[in-house]
């Protein structure tokens, strides 16, 4: 019933179907810009900037788990983030995000990574208990930090008076 495959250039119209009812979903869909060009050339051109998995259930897709590499300088070691975790409402609850999340940690301990991390929204506690029956643990210390926009345009000028 379940198979999940590695994420083909030929997925990136489903994986940005997806990426709207993530966004949707999480009440954020005013900042979706994303195209399937956009995948197209960040997921699988000359550089790829992310890996992705796609689950299908029963030969539909249902979700999809996007990552990328960072790096620990404390661990030596390169890390996975995963940027999203998604599968469409009227399939959860069949163990495909737990699938997904799991075939994730799977890749980053086979490909000697030190760590796996992510995000969840604060209000969001659902997965918040299902991320922490599962060993994950929030990161109470740390907090996430962004830039973007005019903000990060700013920033550029500066670097470029230096």
């Amino acid at each position: 019933m379940l198979k999940i495959s590695k994420a083909t250039r030929e997925d990136c119209g489903t994986i940005l179907e997806m990426i709207r009812g993530l966004a949707e979903y999480e009440k954020l869909s005013h900042l979706m810009t994303a195209t399937e060009a956009d995948l197209v050339r960040d997921g699988f051109g000359p550089t790829p900037r992310f890996h992705c998995l796609v689950a299908h259930w029963e030969g539909q897709p249902a979700g999809f788990a996007l990552y990328f590499y960072n790096y620990s300088t404390f661990k030596g070691r390169a890390g996975i983030y995963l940027e999203d975790l998604f599968v469409w409402p009227r399939l959860r609850g069949k163990g495909i995000g737990k699938a997904l999340l799991l075939e994730v940690a799977r890749i980053a301990l086979d490909e000697g990574c030190g760590r796996y991390e992510w995000q969840v929204l604060d209000w969001n506690q659902p997965s918040i208990d299902f991320y922490e029956s599962l060993g994950a643990r929030r990161m109470k210390e740390w907090l996430p930090m962004r830039v973007e926009g005019d903000a990060l345009e700013k920033m550029a000028e500066l670097a470029r008076k230096r």
